[in-house]
């Protein structure tokens, strides 16, 4: 066998081995890479779906922190599926579900949202505490929801535009609020964001906590303050 031969036989030999085949040709049982939609192991979902905004760890993301065992105890299975497959209006929370133009079947959603909860929920986490409820059919006073602000966030957020380099962050400057929507509002409010150091509901101490009004005038004083048209000014139109 000349040498050109022998050298075209390994590369042979190692394409069979790189796809998963053995020196006859046929595949390797269990080699046989699976399709995407095929894909239901929660770690390799997770990773490519939702690490990016929620955290590698789910905690320390651009999004809500699925890792807060707090965020799991206010929520449950429904809430989560439906911000899976549907996504969440008012925020940058895509529909995954392939009836909504997303990429993912619904054993797919179904894996994260088992997943999830197997990995971060936690029953007792909140058992026996008076907490304010994940949604509400209140009215909100915005009026109200200020004083509630001035009394229980005012030491540690501010309001307005948020000025570079200043200390406390404002819960109302306008690019933020174009970015978060009511019900995820109400969220960190009630469940807090144990990774940035935000409290619960509770207060800082866990002494002064809010009601269920409380948060919902919050919320609604909040949402009053969104602007139509958020970011700097567009141009005058000549």
């Amino acid at each position: 066998m000349n040498a050109r031969r022998f050298c075209g036989s390994i590369l042979v030999l190692c394409s069979l081995v790189a796809v998963g085949c053995d020196h006859t040709g046929k595949p390797v049982e269990g080699a046989e890479a699976l399709r995407p939609d095929k894909v239901t192991d929660f770690n390799k979902l997770y990773s490519q779906n939702c690490s990016g905004c929620h955290g590698a760890d789910g905690t320390h993301g651009a999004a809500m922190p699925l890792g807060n065992p707090e965020y799991e105890a206010i929520s449950d299975e429904g809430v989560i599926a439906d911000a899976i497959g549907n996504g969440v209006q008012g925020t940058l929370m895509p529909a995954f579900s392939q009836g909504s133009g997303g990429m993912l079947t619904d054993d797919q959603i179904n894996a994260l949202v088992m997943g999830i909860r197997e990995k971060w929920y936690k029953p007792d986490t909140l058992k026996g505490l008076d907490v304010p409820p994940y949604q509400t059919n209140k009215q909100g006073d915005a009026t109200h929801g200020q004083q509630v602000f001035a009394t229980h966030c005012a030491s540690c957020h501010t309001t307005g535009t948020q000025q570079k380099g200043a200390k406390l962050s404002s819960v109302t400057d306008g690019s933020y609020l174009a970015l978060i929507g009511d019900q995820s509002l109400r969220a960190i409010i009630i469940a807090g964001r144990p990774d940035l150091g935000h409290p619960d509901w509770r207060g800082p101490s866990g002494n002064t906590p809010m009601s269920d009004q409380d948060v919902t005038d919050l919320v609604a004083w909040m949402a009053s303050q969104r602007q139509k048209t958020p970011g700097q000014p567009y141009p005058s139109q000549p």
